[in-house]
């Protein structure tokens, strides 16, 4: 039963939840105080009256209506200033990008913090931010009540001998708080703090402190009710840790409500002391359950004094399966207790007791090998759990001992130094033990690396699961009620005006009370992340042992010798020295043969209940471990722009978009799981299943190797394939096996994904082991967790989706029922001897999804009524080489259309199959002249081999990209020697391209106008930048040769590509100059990228990155629409991209939606939108002209038709300048206004001005050089510090200060090249085209 103290904190903690919400709780611009009951089920709040203007406006009741409406609308802009060089700073910037001196005394404070490890230390380094860092945003009022709340501890517990002191400092800092000194405010939570210590500190109480600053209550209720806070906000906040306490600050209160005659107040007081006295318990009166025991072994007998035996009295203990249940089982009873949330209960489970779990596993497992090792060793043979539990018990003990060295040699340095002490000392050694074990587990076989896994890869992984667990433990112990996915009964829909309005000030109020609720967490930068991770990985490598046994070939004797389990190395890759963590072979091998479940934390699983809503970019998924709505890869920029697009309300579809696609439920197909599991557990290759010993001969060594250099060389190729072949097989394994553990785990449960989006916007499944984006095996493992009856024609799609997965694919719809139906006893036999049949399945392009559906459809017909059976199938609807799609909608490409099935055909086209057959002619005519590549491949290209290169050239495939598709398909397709893939691949990706060439011509130009737009983006500087650019950079000389450069125009080009979806979503292009931060660290010096120090932008990256990059965030866009009017109408939806899938009987349905959405969303001007945003977004910025006056920008821009007005004197100016590069595209104009900056320095002693002189020049930049621009190009290409300069074309002359260009800018709006001219296809055609998605 539960203890008297554990009762009270659980009917406080229950009481809490149930405590009625202030009408008005929260004050935000927009009014989300407002916000409807249902914001969250479980803080139950008063349903709002909308504003007038909102009630008065019609809702459509057309749902089409509404959402063209919303996309035709002006979408709102997230504007935010360019970053700054590292080397430059102002006030502006950094308000929004916080760098990594602050972010790192921001997280000291936060360790320090934690449980009063070192408050003085914290209170050092608070002053001093608020001192020099004043304005500070993440200086928020959360930090400010961490401090109130450590300094009433510390007076109070810590060092009660000097209590006077700490109240004091509590309240200076709540009288700053109060007068606004530093912008920040009191909130609930404030004044519970305060409350508190005049409970505690008060004359009358047992330690009172005489302080006449210390506020009482009558004046702490005054301040809150004239802020609008309200009293129940008060006394439900988690500062308040005892019921004790709750109730005493409520007489204190209510007492005071008298005094000031507040009779509402004094109301509301007693509303929620009733509600906390009077919650009933549902377990009430209920006796416990009598456990099922076993007698206890004695593990030691017990003597008299006399040492006399004494007998053993019969104890009884609970087995351990049921002793781990029933642990569990109490949490359960307490969470019941505190948040009426049963159905979250084992998901919440799941994510709070995962190491606890992890470790009576392990342990659980070490000892029963002990037991059966007694009478024969051989049972005791090396098993991956035993190997874990041991190096756990070692590791434990050692960072116990070492974070206690480290703790004591850190006290004696000097306060400024970097300490590690506090970091290590937010989560228990037992627990750091073991995310170190199983994050370096979950490692192995990652980034290429065979058996191991990357050095720095490894300590960041390593530091940043420290940092989850820590903030995952700060979120538990609050007890926070999670927000629910309930629909208002009054819900009209995601794209009106008021749907729109009532969305954003639900997640609103949402994300504010569960901002509220949690204690303040600092997130870590990369290189406390590396150092923490660094000391954990260095004490596993140091304790984790195995034991390998070998028998001498002369002696016969067993020989045993203990060995590193991991040990660090270098290889060599691309010519670059790569620090590695490898595996011991035999950790390696066990790795792919035992059960993995071990090493997999929540946050790599699904989840048992809904996910939690998204409610801001860091607050959404699993409940506790903390995950980013948008996966950023070190740009801080990008988690900017994200969080501001959401503190203004842009994104509110994206964040339902991502809900929906979480919320659908999924199931293990247990037909498949059991096939798969015998093929599996039989060692044997099937389909996808690799073998567990590797089952492909080694390749013969030739006689003549020694003698024959040509067979020596293909010996060695051959050898190097079949070695890499092994290795993939190996750890094709490890990733079967985590597929099948997880699935096994999930058996008859109903499961649920939740989705983040990459920095483009299209979604992802977060855990990324087994989900429906995964391969074959993985999709065939998975069902939607509700099923709908089939229908007419959902029989119908149930056969067309058999035979598009078996690949007949390419004829028409009733083609394929007729395939299907001709082939029924092979889909029965499929279906009833899977292995022991004629296995017809296997020979289909997805088996694992072909057998699925054959025993569906199977079931289905044997079923009695077909119609009436319900089906969990999802059902596929793909889009045709997506991306050619929409460049043939948004550039009216009638041709393209066709290719790609826009437009309304009689069956479908297939554009791969078009290909491969014009290459096949080219093949013909190379093999009639004796090419030797011709030869090997005549007849052999198939639709397969060219289908991957032909989809990414419309997202901007290389030469060198295509080559290496077409050699995987070639070796899958064993169809050259292993010698000649490579030349094969080279000769047959030139023809493939040569094809390709003018196929997609509208794509083309779209794809230029992309390419120019960013280029020239990237080459810009905001106005007010450029004096400073003009400025002579500090520098040292590196090397005599090296001409300094005497401007900062290249330094100060640091404006990303960012633009906006249709959705509001904000996209930020994060490619920069490449610039690394070494860390010394006991393992290896580590090379990180510090994403909160900004290097300039790299201009070919940003310029061939943008059109597919755009395109992705196009066809991301359509599925949020897709996904969003789905669930509206009541679909079941999920999605890989540009496949869609719902149940066989909505197909039809899902259809209508995808075109629907498709319209719409090309019939809202898609790039005249992106035209005039880069226009507002980027109006100040000029772009220098002698960034574009060579290589290939100048041509690409005059055949884009861009026209520079200059005036006649400007234009001789250039002339006589030496520059007659930009002659073909200036228009010699006195009349017209132009637009051309001349910006000057003014001379040494006196201060930088800028001069303007009103004339239009071209952005143009002609292909022929003059001499003194080849001058120029000696000079830039030793600029960077031995950094590979990949732009070098369009650079030339940057950083020359006797160049006649050098102060001549132009804005950028004046030279964006105009739009291409749209085609005459009608987008609405698509209505009528049966194979658009099919």
């Amino acid at each position: 039963m539960l203890g008297v103290s554990a009762r009270r904190t659980t009917l406080l903690s229950y009481s809490r939840q149930c405590l009625p919400r202030p009408a008005r709780l929260y004050s935000t611009p927009t009014k989300a105080a407002n916000a409807p009951a249902t914001a969250f089920a479980q803080v139950p709040l008063p349903h709002p009256e909308y504003p007038s203007i909102l009630a008065q406006r019609e809702v459509p009741a057309n749902h089409l209506v509404a959402m063209n409406g919303f996309l035709k609308r002006r979408t709102p802009y997230t504007i935010l200033p360019t970053p700054l060089p590292d080397d430059r700073a102002s006030a502006l910037n950094s308000f929004y990008f916080t760098d990594s001196p602050t972010q790192d005394q921001l997280a000291v404070i936060d360790a320090c913090l934690h449980n009063l490890y070192d408050v003085p230390r914290a209170k050092q380094i608070f002053e001093q931010l608020r001192t020099t860092k004043s304005g500070e945003p993440l200086l928020e009022y959360r930090i400010y009540n961490s401090f109130l709340e450590a300094y009433i501890h510390m007076a109070f517990f810590k060092e009660p001998e000097d209590r006077t002191s700490w109240v004091e400092d509590a309240c200076h800092l709540y009288n700053l708080m109060e007068k606004g000194t530093d912008r920040v405010y009191p909130t609930a939570s404030t004044y519970a703090i305060m409350l508190l210590a005049w409970r505690r500190f008060n004359p009358e109480s047992d330690t009172p402190v005489n302080l006449s600053k210390l506020p009482n209550p009558t004046t702490l209720l005054s301040n809150l009710i004239e802020r609008g806070i309200s009293p129940t906000a008060v006394v439900a906040d988690r500062a308040l840790a005892t019921s004790e306490e709750a109730s005493d600050i409520i007489k204190l209160l209510s007492k005071s409500a008298v005094d000031l005659n507040h009779p509402r107040i004094l109301a509301e007081l007693g509303q929620a002391e009733y509600l906390g006295r009077h919650v009933p318990d549902p377990l009430e009166g209920v006796p416990e359950v009598k456990p099922v025991t076993r007698l206890a072994t004695p593990s030691e007998e017990i003597l008299d004094e006399n040492g006399n035996k004494i007998p053993a009295q019969s104890q009884e203990e609970v087995p351990f399966n049921l002793n781990n249940l029933r642990n569990h089982l109490a949490q359960v009873t307490l969470a019941r207790r505190i948040l009426p949330e049963d159905l979250a209960s084992r998901q919440k489970l799941l994510e709070e007791s995962v190491y606890d779990v992890a470790v009576e596993r392990l342990r659980h497992e070490a000892k029963l090998f002990d037991e059966l090792g007694l009478g024969n060793r051989e049972l005791h043979h090396a098993d991956l759990q035993k190997w874990m539990w041991d190096w756990h018990q070692k590791l434990k003990a050692r960072l116990e001992a070492e974070i206690k060295h480290i703790i004591t040699a850190e006290a004696k340095l000097n306060s400024q130094a970097q300490r590690m002490g506090p970091f290590l000392s937010l989560v228990k050694p037992e627990k750091l033990s073991l995310i170190t074990i199983l994050e370096i587990m979950r490692l192995q076989g990652s980034g290429g690396v065979t058996d191991g896994m990357k050095t720095a890869r490894a300590l960041l992984t390593v530091g940043r699961a420290v940092e989850n667990e820590y903030k995952a433990e700060m979120c538990k112990r609050n007890h926070i009620a999670i927000p629910s996915h309930t629909r208002t009964s009054d819900f009209t829909g995601y794209f009106t005006g008021l749907g729109y309005k009532d969305l954003h000030a639900r997640r609103m109020t949402a994300a504010k009370y569960m901002e509220d609720s949690e204690e303040w967490t600092s997130a870590w930068t990369q290189v406390l992340r590396v150092r923490v991770g660094s000391i954990l990985v260095d004490c596993l490598m140091d304790t984790a042992t195995i034991e390998r046994t070998a028998v001498d070939k002369r002696t016969n004797e067993e020989i045993k010798e203990n060995q590193p389990a991991f040990y660090h190395a270098y290889e060599y890759v691309r010519g670059q020295k790569l620090g590695v963590i490898r595996l011991n072979p035999v950790v390696s091998e066990r790795f792919a043969k035992d059960g993995l479940r071990t090493t997999l934390h929540p946050r790599h699983l699904p989840m048992l209940i809904k996910p939690k809503p998204w409610l801001n970019h860091n607050q959404g998924g699993y409940l506790y471990n903390q995950s980013a709505a948008m996966r950023f890869k070190d740009c801080q920029e990008q988690q900017t722009y994200l969080e501001h697009a959401t503190a203004l309300g842009n994104v509110e579809l994206v964040y339902a978009g991502l809900d929906v696609l979480g919320s659908t439920p999924w199931k293990i197909n247990r037909n498949i799981f059991d096939i798969v599991l015998k093929v599996w557990n039989s060692g044997e290759r099937l389909c996808k299943i690799p073998p567990a010993v590797y089952d492909q001969p080694e390749p013969e060594k030739p006689s003549n190797m020694n003698t024959d250099i040509k067979a020596k060389s293909v010996y060695g190729a051959r050898l190097k394939a079949y070695m890499q072949d092994k290795a993939n097989n190996h750890s094709d394994r490890c990733s079967v096996n985590y597929k099948i553990e997880i699935a096994r785990a999930f058996l008859g449960d109903t499961m649920y994904l939740p989705h983040n989006l990459d920095f483009r916007g299209r979604a992802y499944p977060i855990p990324p082991h087994f989900n429906h984006i995964g391969d074959d095996l993985s999709r065939g493992l998975l069902m939607f967790g509700d099923a709908q009856p089939l229908g007419e024609k959902g029989l119908r799609w149930l056969k067309i989706h058999l035979a598009n997965l078996y690949g007949f694919d390419k004829g028409n719809f009733d083609e394929r029922v007729k395939f299907v139906m001709d082939h029924l006893e092979d889909v029965y036999d499929s279906a009833e001897k899977p292995l022991d049949g004629n296995r017809w399945w296997l020979n289909a392009d997805d088996p694992w999804q072909c057998l699925a559906t054959c025993m569906e459809l199977r079931a289905a017909l044997e079923s009695g009524d077909p119609h009436a059976y319900m089906s969990s199938l999802p059902v596929h609807q793909d889009g045709t080489c997506n991306g050619l799609q929409h460049y043939a909608a948004l550039g009216g490409d009638a041709n393209g259309a066709a290719q790609v099935n826009l437009s309304v055909t009689d069956r479908p086209s297939d554009v791969y199959t078009y290909v491969a057959n014009m290459v096949e002619k080219v093949i013909a005519e190379d093999v009639k002249k004796g090419e030797k590549y011709a030869t090997m491949l005549s007849g052999q290209v198939s639709r397969k081999v060219v289908k991957q290169t032909v989809m990414t050239t419309v997202y901007g495939v290389t030469y060198i990209g295509a080559r290496e598709q077409i050699e995987k398909q070639l070796r899958d397709k064993n169809v050259v020697p292993e010698e000649e893939c490579w030349g094969a691949s080279a000769y047959l990706a030139k023809r493939v391209l040569s094809c390709i060439g003018d196929l997609f011509s509208g794509a083309k130009s779209i794809q230029v106008w992309l390419n120019l737009c960013a280029r020239l983006i990237s080459k810009s500087i905001p106005a007010e930048r450029i004096p400073d650019a003009l400025e002579a950079p500090k520098t040292k000389i590196q090397r005599s040769s090296t001409i300094p450069p005497k401007n900062r125009i290249r330094k100060e080009q640091m404006s990303s590509v960012v633009w906006t979806t249709p959705l509001g979503l904000p996209i930020v292009q994060p490619y920069r100059k490449t610039k690394r931060k070494q860390v010394m660290t006991a393992i290896q010096s580590v090379f990180i990228s510090d994403p909160n120090v900004p290097s300039e932008v790299n201009a070919v990256k940003q310029a061939s990155a943008f059109p597919p990059n755009f395109i992705h965030s196009l066809d991301a866009t359509h599925m949020m629409l897709t996904a969003l009017e789905c669930r509206t109408q009541g679909l079941t939806f999920a999605s890989v991209h540009d496949s869609y899938w719902t149940h066989a009987s909505s197909i039809e349905k899902m259809s209508e939606i995808i075109r629907d959405t498709f319209i719409a969303l090309h019939s809202s001007g898609v790039l005249e939108k992106l035209a005039a945003e880069f226009r507002t977004r980027y109006g100040s910025h000029k772009v220098p002209l002698e960034s574009i006056r060579s290589g290939k920008l100048l041509k690409n821009l005059q055949a884009a038709g861009v026209r520079i007005v200059a005036s006649s004197e400007q234009a001789n100016a250039l002339r006589l300048g030496g520059v007659s590069s930009f002659d073909n595209i200036i228009d010699v104009s006195d009349e017209k206004t132009g637009s051309i900056a001349q910006i000057s320095k003014a001379m040494e002693t006196e201060p930088t001005q800028t001069e303007t002189t009103q004339t239009e020049i071209p952005l143009v930049i002609s292909d022929k050089r003059g001499r003194r621009a080849k001058n120029v190009v000696k000079k830039v290409s030793a600029v960077k510090d031995g950094e590979e300069d990949d732009d070098d074309d369009d650079c030339a002359g940057e950083d020359d200060a006797d160049s006649v260009l050098v102060d001549k800018f132009v804005d950028l709006s004046a030279v964006l090249p105009p739009l291409p001219k749209k085609g005459d296809f009608d987008v609405e055609t698509i209505k009528k085209s049966q194979y658009f998605f099919s």
